[in-house]
């Protein structure tokens, strides 16, 4: 069972992603949602993210959202690499990221400095890979990203404790997510 779930996938610019109206968005938080909604029913008690701008920041508002309408016992815990990983991002993306902080259960770096090597971005990944019962990961095989740099902790823990989740939301499930909604309006329509 999973009770404390780490989730990640692709930045947004990886995505193509560059405006949070882009319709991209609106699928991806779907697809957390049911996967999230699943595993609520199972017990899952925090969601764990890093804050980092895309599928992260998304996963951190898909959890505010189901706890507002939903799952009051639902907590999100976000665990930066690092003081101040927002200085050099967009005013935009600053504002998003400093109104999910407000609304997490615990907020936290794990480095109690500024940023000064890539170093600390690995120890951040083995760290809240180590500190969850699972991950779900945005993640696709031919596209492999910033997601392989928790996917390699993840496969490590998991080869050591099998009990140790991996779960993926994969471009197949957006596309069935997309249809599905597709077929929806299509039928409003008739």
């Amino acid at each position: 069972m999973v009770k404390n779930l780490l989730v990640t996938g692709y930045k947004s610019h990886e995505l193509g992603i560059f405006k949070e109206k882009d319709p991209g968005v609106h699928y991806i938080k779907k697809a957390l949602e049911k996967q999230l909604t699943a595993l609520l029913e199972e017990g899952l008690e925090w969601v764990i993210i890093s804050g980092q701008p895309g599928v992260e920041m998304w996963a951190g508002e898909v959890v505010v959202a189901l706890r507002d309408k939903s799952y009051p016992e639902l907590k999100l815990a976000v665990l930066t690499p690092f003081l101040e990983q927002e200085a050099n991002w967009n005013e935009g993306r600053q504002e998003q990221y400093h109104s999910l902080l407000a609304q997490a259960d615990f907020v936290e770096s794990i480095s109690n400095k500024t940023y000064f090597s890539p170093k600390q971005l690995a120890a951040k990944n083995g760290f809240l890979v180590e500190k969850t019962d699972g991950m779900l990961v945005l993640y696709d095989e031919d596209t492999p990203g910033t997601p392989r740099f928790y996917l390699e902790p993840a496969s490590r823990r998991q080869e050591k404790d099998s009990s140790y989740e991996i779960l993926y939301i994969t471009p197949y499930d957006l596309e069935l997510i997309y249809q599905d909604e597709q077929d929806q309006k299509g039928q409003f329509w008739e």
